[in-house]
């Protein structure tokens, strides 16, 4: 009997919490986890604001970064061309990642690129050394005597010298800008691994496509950032003349980098699977290149 009276008193207690209760079917929103979406795309008026939006659409730096973290920027840097020409990475959105990822604890950020033209002139030209070290990064030329052969394990690329402080950081962010390039169609974050690399280099372009696919298969960023303030439409990679520039304001973001090399290729009007690299390594299951398939949030400042 005292159970019986027991049990009549618990459903009397639930049915009084439960008064003025409509159940949805939903969790409480405190108790769902934010979806981060697989590309985040960004568009301002200004390179600096613009960066942080779509870091922020990504969940923030920090999500990639962690306290104490040495990190590499790696831009293009390769070319003797000023901002205006889009030949390399936009000086803005590195300065912007420097503080972002100081911001999120990281001990140390560096930044370097085994420049085609001479490195001196690159780094200066382009604006990179002046906005990074403002910012507080360690940029300095590569030094040829830190490069070591290294495994790559590729279909085509077995071995080759790798900068050896690239092996070494804790965190890689890939910082490459869109650009025609006059070998392989598109010249974005895929080949922009190429700037870690020593030797002779000019060996790669007897088979380009199925080199930057092999690099693809063995630098893995935490994080893709897409210049595409300004994109280079012809006579790239180096380009030179303003009428082949063409301005987007746009930075795009992700960690798929061949969903973000494929979102790039769309910028010129092409498909993903119209750039040799993109298409291979997509193939190879190192990325996906079907946009269709991806969840890309958009924000305009």
């Amino acid at each position: 009997m005292e159970h019986s009276s027991d049990r009549r008193q618990f459903l009397k207690l639930l049915m009084g919490l439960g008064a003025g209760f409509t159940f949805t079917g939903r969790l409480p929103l405190y108790n769902q986890t934010p979806v981060t979406p697989d590309l985040a795309v960004a568009e301002g008026t200004s390179p600096a604001p613009t960066t942080r939006a779509a870091l922020e659409t990504m969940g923030g730096m920090a999500r990639y970064i962690s306290r104490g973290d040495i990190v590499l920027l790696k831009p293009n840097m390769s070319w003797d061309r000023v901002p205006e020409q889009a030949a390399n990475t936009n000086p803005e959105v590195m300065r912007t990642l420097v503080e972002l990822c100081y911001q999120a604890g990281a001990k140390k950020v560096k930044v370097f690129d085994n420049s085609i033209n001479d490195a001196r002139r690159c780094y200066v030209r382009s604006g990179i050394m002046e906005a990074v070290k403002e910012a507080g990064a360690d940029v300095y030329y590569v030094d040829e005597r830190k490069f070591r052969t290294t495994n790559l394990g590729g279909e085509v690329l077995k071995q080759w010298s790798v900068y050896t402080e690239a092996l070494e950081v804790d965190k890689v962010v890939n910082v490459p800008i869109a650009k025609h390039h006059n070998l392989c169609r598109l010249t974005i974050g895929l080949k922009n691994w190429i700037g870690l690399l020593g030797g002779n280099r000019g060996k790669l372009h007897q088979r380009i496509h199925q080199c930057i696919a092999d690099l693809a298969g063995f630098f893995k960023p935490n994080l893709v950032v897409l210049d595409a303030v300004r994109i280079l439409l012809r006579n790239g990679p180096q380009g030179g003349s303003l009428n082949d520039v063409k301005v987007l304001n746009m930075i795009a973001v992700g960690t798929d980098q061949v969903a973000i090399d494929s979102f790039a290729a769309s910028l010129f009007g092409l498909q993903g699977s119209e750039v040799g690299y993109i298409k291979l390594a997509h193939e190879r299951g190192l990325g996906s290149m079907e946009l269709s398939g991806l969840e890309i949030k958009r924000v305009r400042l």
